[in-house]
């Protein structure tokens, strides 16, 4: 006579259940390994960050709001127009007016100083991956677990290597905005006409010159669209990286959630958005 045998049934549609592979622990012993045998390199690492970060920081501060709207709005003319230069006067004096000026200087000095590193690292890279395949296989996963890991996620890596403030909140910027950079610059490269290299070659060009005279040019268009992305990113960080103890605008969001006040929350996302949409309208004319 047969006899059921539910356990085993059990066991054939949930195998799960029998065993499941320790990769939370195995990822926690990893980064505290890192952490008690080079931390120290993680520190040197965030003195060029710190010390970049505390020059554009005080910069900011140090120029009068009025002064510092007519310097914007004289370089948004020169690059964009009178319409975003008008439009970028109009937002920083908004902000100004709503009490959010001090706290708007701290985000966009973060955000710059992200920007000016993810230039720095960015770029190369991915000219570099244009130029060797090998090397743009091995990036590319890469960059795609930067970019679809949730921006929380980098906090906790982050705040075990380098601590809590602005310094830790710009490198987990850093992280989050530097892919799109990467990923378009190799487009942009790769993207060159054929004919166009082997024209600089014929007459004698270097492959330096190559790509500094040809290829870097013709894909400034793209690769201003990966700055664009990158600048997006990183505001968009600026209230996840308040939970790091990271100042600005960001900071006067969760205060806001946190005590269950809205219009200190409002006036946070209200300097976000505005900044974001005088920085991407800036980019996007230059790229034109």
């Amino acid at each position: 006579m047969a006899t059921n045998n539910p356990q085993g049934l059990d066991i054939i549609l949930n195998p799960f259940q029998l065993y499941t592979i320790p990769l939370d622990d195995w990822i926690t012993n990893f980064i505290n390994f890192i952490v008690d045998h080079f931390r120290p390199f993680f520190q040197a690492i965030s003195l060029p960050i710190s010390w970049g970060l505390k020059q554009i920081e005080w910069g900011f501060s140090a120029i009068p709001p009025v002064i510092f709207i007519i310097i914007i709005g004289i370089i948004a003319w020169q690059l964009a127009g009178r319409k975003i230069a008008l439009y970028s006067i109009i937002a920083l004096t908004l902000i100004g007016f709503v009490g959010a000026w001090e706290q708007a200087m701290v985000s966009l000095s973060l955000v710059v100083t992200a920007l000016l590193f993810c230039l720095l690292v960015g770029i190369p890279v991915g000219v570099l991956s244009a130029k060797h395949d090998p090397l743009e296989r091995v990036i590319r996963p890469l960059l795609d677990v930067m970019q679809t890991l949730p921006s929380f996620v980098y906090l906790v890596p982050v705040v075990m290597l380098f601590g809590i403030g602005e310094v830790p909140g710009v490198i987990a910027t850093i992280i989050f905005a530097i892919p799109p950079l990467i990923r378009l610059t190799n487009l942009g490269i790769r993207q060159v006409s054929p004919e166009v290299v082997e024209a600089a070659i014929a007459f004698g060009s270097t492959p330096w010159q190559v790509l500094w005279e040809a290829q870097i040019p013709l894909a400034m268009p793209t690769i201003l669209a990966g700055i664009n992305q990158g600048i997006l990113m990183a505001l968009s960080m600026s209230v996840v990286t308040s939970m790091i103890a990271v100042p600005g605008l960001g900071q006067m969001v969760l205060q806001g959630v946190g005590r269950l006040d809205v219009g200190l929350a409002a006036v946070g996302g209200l300097g976000i958005v505005l900044l974001a949409i005088m920085l991407d309208r800036i980019t996007q004319a230059i790229s034109r």
